[in-house]
């Protein structure tokens, strides 16, 4: 499943685990370990599982790795806003707008996939039926 071609996603993903990776060093240098590394992982994580989802072996484990982004995205969230809201933290808007907007691909990415699985199951349903129709009718 896997394409070569530029993806949006997984370049902003990307991106916004490099700033990251900057930003926890400098919270590490003012000694503020443990938000450092709950930030690092679960933002990391995000791009980690977007990435995966490039090969996923069938669309609902497409889904799924991207589910699991977006829920790293929304814990990285909570990280963020706790930097945002202590006192002697410091903290970068950029990165909360750069998430904020993740966020969104994602949930867009999740909600368009799951209506091409929902519709395929309904035309499939359709055709079902529309098949059992057609033998009632010629028995």
């Amino acid at each position: 499943m896997r394409n070569d071609k530029e993806n949006l996603i997984v370049g902003k993903t990307i991106d916004f685990s490099l700033a990251i990776i900057k930003y926890c060093e400098v919270l590490e240098q003012e000694r503020k370990y443990v938000i450092a590394k709950q930030l690092l992982r679960s933002a990391t994580s995000i791009g980690a599982n977007v990435f995966e989802a490039q090969n996923a072996e069938s669309k609902a484990d497409f889904i799924h790795k991207m589910k699991i982004a977006a829920k790293e995205a929304s814990e990285t969230l909570y990280w963020l806003i706790l930097c945002e809201k202590s006192d002697g933290y410091r903290f970068e808007i950029s990165l909360k707008q750069s998430l904020e907007e993740i966020i969104r691909i994602l949930s867009k990415i999740i909600s368009s996939s799951k209506g091409k699985i929902y519709g395929f199951f309904i035309w499939g349903l359709m055709y079902a039926f529309s098949n059992l129709q057609i033998f009632k009718l010629t028995n």
